[in-house]
């Protein structure tokens, strides 16, 4: 917890973010974006919502996990899932622009491969905690 002394030297606009990442732990590295692109504080909660929101889709989460081994095209996300292209397309869409996935074209195929800096690594820890904290709920015992 910072002291009276350092709280005092800071800008308001300091204050503000000092105040938000104390007392709500939103994390500097999210305030720093989120002021680099000119919205508030308030707005982060946003954020988060699409960030959660695009691990709601159970599609989305069978597309994210087929792409951990490998890039694919969408034929072949497609075949393997047994999924409409209209919601595959959707899916990559929005899977895109929140970063995970990524896209290279090779020739007339454009392959999606799953964000190996950071969704990967979540993706594990995420396993990691439903394994020891979440699987025995799908059975209704309680741990």
């Amino acid at each position: 917890m910072p002291t009276f002394r350092y709280l005092y030297s800071r800008k308001q606009e300091d204050l503000n973010s000092i105040y938000v990442s104390i007392y709500h732990m939103i994390n500097k590295t999210i305030l720093s974006s989120c002021h680099a692109q000119g919205f508030q504080e308030k707005d982060v909660y946003g954020a988060y919502k699409i960030f959660f929101g695009t691990l709601v889709s159970e599609s989305r989460l069978k597309i994210i996990n087929f792409l951990r081994n490998e890039k694919k095209n969408v034929s072949e996300i497609i075949e393997e899932l047994k999924l409409d292209q209209t919601s595959v397309s959707h899916d990559l869409s929005r899977l895109r622009k929140c970063g995970f996935v990524k896209t290279k074209r090779e020739g007339k195929f454009v392959f999606y491969s799953l964000n190996s800096e950071t969704i990967g690594p979540l993706m594990s820890l995420i396993d990691e905690h439903m394994g020891q904290h979440c699987i025995h709920i799908l059975h209704g015992e309680k741990k």
